[in-house]
């Protein structure tokens, strides 16, 4: 290792390894919650579609006896009643009495025994009430679904809540839950287990609870269990993820040693580069497809050790991303870029200068206080400098990345979208960003082959760009066919080799100047010769 970030990485692949380990419980909670919550949400709606289905039948039933019987507690009537309650699972009694509550007649002709435990309840869509009450010697609460028949008397079906006793249910839950069902105004119903605990629970008490109601009646189900009880039956599976946490974590510690002592990686030495500013510009020219005029400059850059040897940016750009050296090398870069194009600058008012900025510039506002420090005592203005964007990682849509744009865009200068069409982003979202040039990626421009007369892709991402009043720069043009084809469409700048390639400062400046000359003198000079 040359570089002290070398070691870094060591440790923070010796402190990645246990992280399986750490993770382990916070895993298998989570496994277990989802798996609990799901069992109880599945719990409670079995239970309110059995209210529902049993309430509904007692509702269908009694409407079927009123509209069977031309009047009430006559032989038809009470035969009516008791086929109905024949032919269903959950009908107990139908019952005819006045307002106040004095009994005409039942279905076997005796006195109903019923105490109510709820007030009468509208139930929203239907024309019946639902009351809560206590049935004879039924363990379990009954609901009396009540219909008026004239003016004075009143029908009521009489069905159970659920068909299977508070005993059964008991049996049925796991321990430490509890179920309790309660009219949507807060009247308790049924309570089945300890729900003390659950309501006594304070914000973040870990229980897993579930709650539904039963269709459109005014019912209430609710469902706890303490997590921990739930938790404890994981007891097997915790052990087991932890034995493959522990063999895993050793596993990557040793793969990471054995991989960091082995590499040669140039990437381990680019933060002593960044200091010794082996990382140098180089500059690509932007041309008019239209007059040949030079506009600007991409600043791209390479890595130039001191053995001579020339390492291109695909070879470290993403680790200075990930690690955060892309901050501190762009910085170098704009020092570079300051004291080489200076000059040339003066000499040329209106060249464009574009730096590539990183996604993880704007999770900071620093770089406009860098960009101001470095560019705001020098000759090149800020209305000359463009910053791109890649749209290769996707642009969080922030208030910091809000507020890095809005200050570049306040100090005068632009945003262009780098690679537009291949990642993240569409250009609707791009519009509020508030990116001025969108360039269009060498993959879309590959496409135009000799004898192309049409690319929908491209000729549409043109279009788009258009429509949202972006310049539009180029990219990767490198034959004929390719500058006529973009120019035809109204593309009016780009670059790529059949232009020129990436320049030192030496070759660029003298290619600028030239170029300036040249079109000072004869400023509707075509650049591609045939298409005159």
């Amino acid at each position: 290792m040359k570089s002290r970030f070398s070691h870094v990485l060591m440790l923070m692949g010796a402190i990645l390894a246990f992280v399986p380990i750490v993770a382990v419980d916070y895993l298998l909670d989570a496994y277990v919650q989802y798996r609990q919550k799901a069992y109880a949400q599945q719990y409670v709606e079995t239970i309110s579609s059995r209210i529902n289905s049993g309430a509904m039948d007692g509702v269908s039933t009694l409407r079927q006896v009123i509209a069977a019987s031309p009047s009430l507690c006559t032989p038809t009537f009470v035969t009516n009643a008791q086929t109905a309650i024949e032919g269903s699972l959950n009908l107990r009694q139908v019952l005819v009495e006045n307002l106040d509550g004095v009994q005409y007649c039942d279905a076997y002709g005796r006195v109903v025994s019923y105490s109510p435990l709820s007030q009468p309840l509208p139930i929203p869509g239907l024309t019946e009430t639902m009351t809560v009450v206590k049935l004879g010697d039924l363990d379990m609460p009954a609901l009396k679904v009540t219909q008026t028949f004239g003016e004075t008397r009143r029908v009521s079906a009489f069905v159970p809540m659920l068909g299977q006793s508070e005993t059964s249910l008991s049996e049925n839950l796991p321990n430490g839950a509890m179920m309790r069902v309660t009219l949507t105004n807060g009247l308790s119903i049924m309570t089945i287990g300890d729900p003390s605990g659950f309501d006594r629970r304070v914000a973040g008490s870990d229980y897993v609870s579930a709650q539904g109601y039963a269709g459109q009646f005014p019912i209430k189900v609710e469902y706890a269990v303490p997590f921990a009880m739930v938790r404890a039956d994981y007891a097997d599976l915790d052990v087991v993820f932890t034995i493959i946490a522990c063999v895993s974590s050793a596993v990557f510690l040793l793969l990471n040693l054995s991989y960091v002592r082995r590499s040669r990686v140039p990437a381990f030495d680019l933060e002593r580069a960044i200091e010794r500013n082996e990382i140098k510009p180089y500059y690509q020219p932007v041309i008019n497809l239209r007059t040949g005029e030079l506009v600007g400059c991409e600043v791209l850059c390479r890595w130039e050790k001191r053995n001579g040897q020339v390492i291109p940016p695909g070879a470290f750009i993403d680790y200075a991303e990930v690690t955060g050296l892309a901050i501190p090398m762009t910085v170098s870069l704009m020092q570079q870029v300051r004291n080489d194009l200076g000059d040339l600058s003066k000499t040329m008012p209106d060249m464009k200068i574009s730096i590539n900025l990183f996604e993880g510039h704007f999770r900071d506002v620093g770089i406009v206080e860098d960009v101001q420090a470095i560019f705001g005592q020098s000759p090149i203005s800020f209305r000359q400098l463009v910053f791109e964007i890649t749209e290769r990682r996707p642009l969080n849509n922030s208030m910091t990345t809000t507020s890095v744009i809005s200050g570049l865009h306040a100090l005068g200068a632009r945003l262009a979208m780098d690679d537009a069409g291949t990642g993240h982003s569409n250009l609707a979202y791009l519009a509020t960003l508030g990116v001025d040039v969108i360039k269009i990626d060498r993959i879309f421009v590959d496409m135009i082959k000799p004898g192309t007369t049409q690319v929908p892709v491209l000729d549409g991402l043109i279009a788009m760009a258009k429509d949202l009043d972006c310049e539009i720069v180029a990219e990767g043009v490198e034959t004929e066919e390719q500058a006529l084809y973009l120019r035809s469409r109204g593309v009016l700048h780009a670059q790529g080799y059949i232009f020129a390639p990436a320049l030192k400062i030496g070759a660029y400046r003298e290619l600028a100047l030239a170029l300036h000359a040249t079109t000072k003198n004869q400023p509707r000079l075509e650049v591609v010769a045939s298409a005159a």
